[in-house]
């Protein structure tokens, strides 16, 4: 999709703050308002923009833990794939799930009160999925950066 000048300033300001109304969107990018409620609902309709969302603090939620697990299946073929993504998806803890290449064969993102209850939902419930075979965990000592803002170049 080739993106405009005025298009991709758009998704920047909305990337950054969804909760800005039309008029205010338009006097940023430099448009009648008009042509910018066109312009986003043409990029929601065509499915560039997704939805929208408000960003919470996971801390102020009593969620301090993050943990990256690198999850092993025991092989490609003596499992279903929809039934572990079932499992995924009712998972609430599991906040990111990602089919990957390389030595493992998914990496999950997922959040915990503390060591405790990720223990809990590593031991009892992720080893217990269809398929798996072995899990390593990696947390988060420190974020450096979490941007849900994509360039729009």
């Amino acid at each position: 999709m080739k993106l405009e000048s005025a298009e991709k300033k758009i998704l920047g300001l909305l990337q950054k703050d969804g909760h800005l109304s039309n008029a205010r969107l338009a006097e940023k990018v430099g448009l009648s308002e008009s042509p910018c409620f066109r312009r986003v609902k043409q990029m929601e309709s065509e499915g560039l923009i997704k939805g929208y969302a408000a960003i919470v603090d996971q801390r102020i939620l009593g969620l301090d833990i993050t943990a990256f697990v690198q999850i092993t299946m025991k092989d490609q073929t003596s499992y279903d794939e929809q039934q572990f993504s079932a499992c995924v998806m009712a998972d609430d803890y599991i906040v990111e799930c990602y089919a990957m290449s390389g030595h493992y064969d998914y990496l999950m993102k997922v959040v915990a009160r503390n060591m405790d209850h990720f223990s809990e939902i590593a031991m009892r419930r992720i080893l217990a999925f269809p398929g798996v075979k072995s899990i390593e965990s990696s947390f988060n000592l420190k974020e450096m950066k979490n941007s849900h803002c994509l360039p729009a170049n």
